[in-house]
């Protein structure tokens, strides 16, 4: 396995079902389970990035541990994950500084052993963002073409919101518990919003949004 994912990639099966109780068990291995990664040394490091803590709660997990619980529960892989999150921390005014990422990717994120060159990471950040387009595009689709009942929909959101919490918490973002269930009822809110916009959609007139032609009415 290398670090740019080439080999896992080429086996991801994103279609696997996720039970109840799944994430939590995944994550008691990721944080139980013993690390052995050397630390990488901090001679000629910059300041930002000795002082960059992201991913510190997972320091010296495999890259094959990290990868297996997205490839189980998203689309994306650790590498693309990682990557995606130091493009928007170290964004600025021009530009996201894809040379500092690649050249000090090890010490940024643990599980990452390789240094990378800026077209690396600007190749991993957007393998990033296509895939959640797309992971976008068919979960909004699977929300509105009224394949899942309300509850069905409540159970499916859940699922993916603790994936996603999990995925925050460990890059560093502290949610309390009042702030979680405020997220979650605003997901709810909105989710309930999209059953009910969809619905009146099925049965209006719309636009094709490749050519512009009109579905519906009195075709």
């Amino acid at each position: 396995m290398t670090d740019d994912g080439s080999a896992m990639g080429a086996q991801e099966d994103p279609d696997g079902e996720v039970e109840a109780g799944e994430v939590t068990a995944a994550i008691r291995r990721v944080d139980d389970e013993p690390t052995n990664g050397a630390e990488p040394a901090d001679a000629d490091v910059p300041d930002d990035v000795a002082e960059y803590a992201r991913f510190s709660k997972i320091d010296g997990a495999t890259y094959d541990r990290a990868n297996e619980f997205l490839r189980d529960r998203t689309y994306i892989t650790a590498r693309e994950w990682a990557i995606a999150r130091l493009c928007a921390d170290f964004r600025t005014e021009t530009g996201v500084e894809m040379t500092k990422i690649g050249e000090n990717l090890p010490h940024l994120v643990p599980f990452m052993t390789d240094t990378y060159t800026p077209q690396a990471v600007n190749q991993a950040r957007a393998s990033f963002e296509q895939k959640v387009q797309k992971a976008g595009a068919t979960f909004l689709y699977g929300a509105m073409c009224d394949f899942f009942t309300a509850e069905e929909l409540d159970d499916l959101m859940y699922e993916v919101t603790e994936v996603a919490k999990f995925l925050l918490e460990v890059e560093g973002v502290e949610l309390t518990v009042e702030e979680e269930l405020a997220a979650e009822d605003r997901i709810s809110s909105v989710m309930r919003e999209v059953r009910e916009q969809s619905a009146a959609l099925r049965h209006d007139e719309m636009s094709c949004p490749e050519c512009g032609h009109t579905i519906g009415g009195d075709d």
